[in-house]
């Protein structure tokens, strides 16, 4: 009876532990995550971790979400590829109301410089478009995917764009990442509409910018 009973109670147990409820549980501070809708109220995912949404200034979790300003993003190692060695990094620059960054010009469509399609949506984007890649600090896992940033040039002009995709500051020089190199961690990665808008030419390459959440 006793070893009946022992079964049950170890079946019970595993019953509970792989419930789908349990999967889908929503993560509070510091709690593992993979998206935006794994994390609770308005904590937001960051490399893989429930924490404050440094866009928001929230302080739920007691501490910033991100290094305070001055503490070095550091390269997490490095990429060979085409005979060069790349730093690859999984951070990027603390976020500020107006956090400095360097523009760069992707096109977005099939068969364009950005290789797949894009990792938001998973779809290819017209030239047209006001669209962006951020680098993988930035990017933050996602969580900032569909959302809309205001991105400022020094000739004082601004645009607004949707996050659609990664600038990958880890992984580069394949396929997936029409063979080039990764990102550096401080990459707004702008369609020619973008470029446009600020009145720039895109055939300069890269120019710096600010940008902040729309």
């Amino acid at each position: 009876m006793a070893k009946t009973v022992f079964l049950a109670s170890l079946s019970f147990f595993f019953i509970i532990i792989s419930s789908p409820w349990l999967s889908n549980a929503i993560s509070q501070c510091n709690g593992r995550c993979r998206d935006l809708n794994d994390c609770d109220g308005q904590l937001i995912c960051i490399n893989g971790q429930c924490n404050d949404d440094p866009d928001l200034g929230t302080r739920i979790c007691g501490t910033p979400s991100s290094p305070s300003p001055g503490t070095n993003c550091n390269p997490s190692g490095s990429l060979r590829c085409n005979g060069q060695t790349y730093p690859t990094y999984i951070c990027s620059p603390p976020i500020t109301s107006s956090t400095k960054a360097r523009l760069t010009n992707n096109d977005f469509s099939e068969g364009g410089d950005g290789g797949a399609p894009s990792e938001c949506d998973d779809r290819y984007h017209s030239n047209s478009e006001r669209v962006v890649a951020l680098s993988t600090g930035w990017y933050a896992g996602g969580s900032r995917c569909g959302k809309m940033i205001t991105i400022t040039a020094s000739n004082g002009r601004s645009v607004t764009a949707k996050v659609v995709d990664e600038c990958d500051s880890m992984r580069g020089c394949d396929e997936e990442h029409a063979y080039q190199p990764p990102c550096k961690n401080n990459i707004v990665d702008g369609s020619d509409a973008v470029w446009t808008a600020l009145g720039l030419d895109k055939n300069v390459g890269i120019v710096d910018v600010t940008w902040s959440t729309a």
